[in-house]
């Protein structure tokens, strides 16, 4: 159990990194809808804040609301189904400096009852915000760079090589555990229980596939990912801050149909759930994840000596797809404070999701959590690799 002080650390960390993500925002931009799916961006700034509310002081300590409409208003995000897009106006949504009033009381509620709040919940809080700590950083990815303001020295990655060789490494037949049991500490619903899952043998390519691979598709008629943009025939990477010359050795950032769709052409397939858990074994102490860069750097980074027969960057550099469906696992019990977490995505239409990004949170880096995304989605930090039966 944390003491208030060290609660109160933490959440300032957590927050500063999604204040900090406002901040690159210019002032006449937070109505803005960089993703047509999502909300706009004044939506998040009160739903930080809201979703804390609502569920420590409102849920857990049962404080009186002071603005119940702005409870409601901030309490949810959306994922629409393709083709059912959000309609709402920046008239509809209140004022900066009213939505700003809303969050600051809301600090200084939480903020004075940290030691009162149970634990389970206090994670619940602190991982919710770091998610979203993530899913801003691609939401403003798509915002317009003239409306945002770059930090004054960029994170920057490594120097882009050429194309690395690639080979596929052979994994034996056995046990994968998916899952966390309670007593392991912290999860979602969606992580219990644990359980194991044979694998047969299979195989699977020691990096993820990179944008030099992918562009042989792109050449034989495939159509370039959401990342790229071509301009007098060159291919060039749209990063955060600025476009780049498209660096063949950096991972590919695809949708998990464009993903499937590559590994039929190469003659193979997108790992499973299982099958990413048999090959990818504990989650290093370091890489490109936790906020270290804001793009990707290339998949022989960090590789060492001796490693040859195991797969690089499984954590870090890019979510990568997998082939199963989100799916409950047995003895699943949704949240009783949070029961459309996961349960409405059981859909057979989201992919589940394995490993880490550039802006993943360090704490999601334990092997049983859980990403899922629509395989159309385009806009995620996420590749994949290749595999084998």
């Amino acid at each position: 159990m944390r003491t208030q002080t060290e609660r109160g650390l933490a959440l300032g960390r957590a927050r500063e990194e999604t204040d900090a993500l406002f901040r690159l925002v210019r002032s006449d931009s937070l109505y803005e809808r960089p993703i047509a799916e999502r909300h706009r961006i004044v939506f998040y700034i009160g739903h930080l804040e809201a979703f804390d509310w609502n569920l420590v002081g409102r849920y857990a300590l049962d404080k009186r609301s002071f603005h119940p409409e702005f409870d409601r208003l901030f309490a949810f995000g959306i994922d629409p189904p393709p083709g059912e897009l959000p309609s709402d106006r920046p008239a509809d949504w209140p004022g900066l400096q009213e939505v700003e009033r809303y969050t600051q009381r809301i600090r200084d509620e939480i903020d004075d009852v940290l030691d009162e709040v149970p634990e389970q919940l206090w994670h619940v809080a602190m991982e919710h915000r770091l998610m979203h700590a993530e899913t801003l950083a691609y939401m403003l990815h798509n915002l317009p760079y003239e409306k945002k303001v770059a930090p004054p020295v960029p994170l920057s990655a490594s120097a882009p090589g050429p194309v690395p060789v690639t080979r596929m490494i052979g994994i034996p037949a056995g046990a994968a555990r998916l899952g966390r049991d309670p007593g392991e500490g912290f999860g979602w619903d969606n992580e219990f229980q644990a359980h194991t899952v044979e694998v047969p043998a299979f195989a699977i390519s020691r990096y993820k596939v990179t944008n030099g691979e992918y562009l042989q598709f792109v050449r034989q008629g495939a159509a370039p990912p959401y990342f790229w943009v071509e301009r007098d025939g060159d291919w060039f990477y749209r990063g955060m801050f600025a476009e780049i010359p498209l660096p063949l050795d950096w991972p590919v950032y695809a949708t998990s149909e464009e993903a499937a769709a590559f590994a039929r052409w190469r003659g193979m397939r997108l790992p499973s759930e299982p099958e990413f858990h048999r090959a990818a074994g504990a989650p290093p102490a370091s890489g490109n994840f936790d906020f270290r860069h804001w793009d990707p750097v290339p998949v022989t980074s960090g590789e060492r000596a001796g490693r040859e027969a195991l797969p690089e960057q499984m954590f870090g550099n890019g979510w990568e797809w997998t082939s199963s469906a989100f799916a409950p696992f047995p003895g699943f019990e949704p949240f009783p404070f949070y029961t459309n977490y996961s349960a409405p995505f059981f859909d057979g239409r989201h992919h589940v999701l394995k490993g880490a990004s550039p802006r993943t949170a360090a704490c999601f880096l334990r092997t049983s959590f859980r990403n899922w995304f629509r395989p159309s989605y385009p806009y995620l930090y996420a590749g994949f690799r290749l595999a084998a039966s």
